[in-house]
């Protein structure tokens, strides 16, 4: 298939686009810079100029492709306290990519996340199964979904709060090292129990291959490869690599110790993704988190600034 793929040279994208090369795909890469469009080219795609704003780019590449799969995100906007404006943006993309593939049948993959369901209320893991009516990011998914009714192969993956690699230096787990850095202990809130579930960069790159190649319309999959690790043994492969003491802080003082990752180390997320890998026959072979966190690159090099 000819791809076309946005959010091409980020931290997921950097892993899908190798993924579909060597796969015998070709890939159109969404680049607004010239330093992204030369890192696609170096990786053997294509590239289309152009950002999330310029819609008609957006339709225009999407009906040449084959496929699409939308990975961008104002991850920018989101982290200087405008989310509003990125889920409205993320959108607008939704939808223009979604009217430029009506009634062909080819197939529309986007990215969705598990950690909707942390404040839902549900009693078990989060599963492919459950959906939520409306929301901040619930809406594109359901727009989505919906495309399948339009003579779309559409599907969404649910990425896990933190997707791990070598190739993530902005997620949270670089976050979280910069704030234990910066406050000379790894913290957790509470006793620590909550749970975040994982995948590594390069097994969710094959779920969007797989989603692409094969998902059923309409279909939500979950990257989950970790189902729930807690946020205390998450501060502790922190502290580990840090060499730094492990605390827990209470609630109270979690928003002075986390900034605005303070509600995201309370959540509780498990999730599980039991119906997608019996779907497509996903199974994540690379390292889970905290053996992730023992290999030592997210320690080599100075993370991120807290936000």
């Amino acid at each position: 298939m000819r791809v076309f793929v946005t959010g091409a040279s980020g931290h997921v994208g950097s892993a899908v686009v190798p993924e579909l090369l060597e796969a015998g795909h070709q890939v159109v890469g969404l680049a607004r810079s010239d330093k992204s469009a030369a890192a696609l080219t170096a990786a053997g795609a294509e590239v289309h100029r152009g950002d999330l704003d310029d819609l008609d780019g957006l339709a225009a590449a999407a009906a040449a492709a084959d496929g699409v799969i939308h990975l961008a995100f104002k991850h920018d906007a989101m982290f200087a306290g405008d989310f509003d404006s990125a889920v409205a943006a993320d959108l607008r993309a939704i939808e223009t990519l979604g009217d430029a593939l009506i009634g062909t049948g080819k197939p529309l993959v986007t990215t969705s996340g598990t950690l909707m369901f942390a404040f839902a209320g549900l009693q078990d893991a989060a599963t492919e199964a459950d959906a939520l009516d409306a929301g901040p990011r619930i809406d594109a998914e359901n727009a989505v979904i919906a495309l399948a009714e339009r003579g779309i192969r559409s599907s969404v993956v649910r990425l896990t709060p933190t997707v791990h690699s070598t190739l993530d230096h902005n997620g949270f787990i670089p976050t979280l090292i910069s704030i234990a850095r910066s406050k000379g202990v790894s913290a957790y809130v509470g006793d620590g129990s909550n749970r975040w579930p994982a995948v590594h960069t390069l097994d969710a790159a094959r779920l969007y291959r797989l989603a692409l190649e094969s998902a059923p319309a309409g279909s939500r999959l979950h990257a989950v490869d970790d189902e729930g690790i807690t946020l205390r043994q998450i501060a502790e492969g922190i502290g580990r690599g840090l060499n730094l003491p492990v605390v827990g802080i209470p609630p109270t003082e979690a928003e002075a110790h986390f900034g605005f990752l303070s509600a995201h180390v309370q959540a509780d997320n498990p999730s599980s993704s039991t119906l997608t890998r019996n779907l497509l026959g996903w199974k994540p072979v690379h390292p889970r988190l905290i053996e992730d966190l023992g290999q030592g690159h997210y320690f080599d090099a100075p993370a991120p600034a807290p936000r």
